[in-house]
């Protein structure tokens, strides 16, 4: 089945795009839904969207050889219940419109691969979205167990590093460490906090810098660190990528 591949940027699309290749699948377009520009925002409130790590989304193209569409986030959450239907002004709204035009250039995509794994609200919004088109949603990591699905993607080249940190025994110190060093730590936090092992609740979110199914490497040159929150036990900042460059893989 070909397939259109929704990428945040983030560990969980990228390992279900490698899942989806796993059983056969091809990859044929790459999605990506981004703030909006001149807002200067780097990080929406946004219930569907890993926004942060936009500024080198752009470099999937490259690192996979196929075209990536984006279009910029205008909705908010407006429709909050359970299950959805179609809200003007809804973030989702922005997601169907993305896929629609995707379409126009690709008929005979039959499917998307989602990164989904605890979160309700993105699944069944990605899955209205996709009946609504004819698509069937691909989530092969759904409800996987987390502690294992970490270790799984650390172990499967999956290079992500946390560009994200809002959550109990998380620092801004730990901005740019790889899932698999971080893997111990988040391990030692579930235990005392029951956090979640893969950032389901927010915790932390992540930037795939090389997978199996990259052709090129993402190296980051320069970054800088917004602190959003200086909470004592809990602060909430994120990684600004400034400088990147791509590098052939042997």
């Amino acid at each position: 089945m070909k397939l259109i591949g929704l990428v945040s940027g983030g560990k969980d699309s990228c390992y279900n795009m490698m899942q989806c290749v796993a059983q056969g699948h091809e990859i044929v377009a790459l999605a990506n839904l981004k703030p909006p520009s001149g807002s200067n925002k780097d990080e929406l409130d946004s219930y569907m969207y890993q926004t942060v790590g936009h500024d080198a989304i752009h470099f999937y193209a490259e690192c996979m050889d196929l075209p990536l569409y984006r279009r910029e986030i205008h909705g908010t959450p407006i429709h909050q219940e359970y299950n959805y239907v179609a809200t003007d002004k809804d973030e989702t709204e922005d997601l169907y419109m993305l896929l629609q035009d995707i379409l126009k250039d690709h008929p005979d995509v039959q499917g998307v691969s989602v990164g989904a794994i605890l979160s309700n609200y993105q699944r069944v919004r990605v899955e209205h979205v996709c009946d609504r088109l004819g698509l069937k949603s691909l989530a092969y990591l759904w409800e996987r167990d987390q502690k294992e699905l970490l270790k799984e993607m650390a172990d499967s080249g999956v290079q992500a590093v946390l560009v994200k940190v809002a959550a109990m025994g998380l620092k801004a110190s730990h901005l740019g460490k790889s899932i698999g060093d971080m893997y111990p730590y988040l391990c030692e936090l579930n235990e005392k906090y029951e956090s979640h092992i893969c950032g389901e609740g927010g915790e932390y979110e992540t930037f795939t810098l090389d997978c199996p199914l990259f052709k090129k490497r993402i190296v980051v040159e320069e970054t800088q660190t917004v602190v959003h929150s200086d909470d004592a036990f809990a602060p909430v900042a994120y990684l600004k990528f400034k400088r990147c460059s791509l590098v052939g893989k042997e």
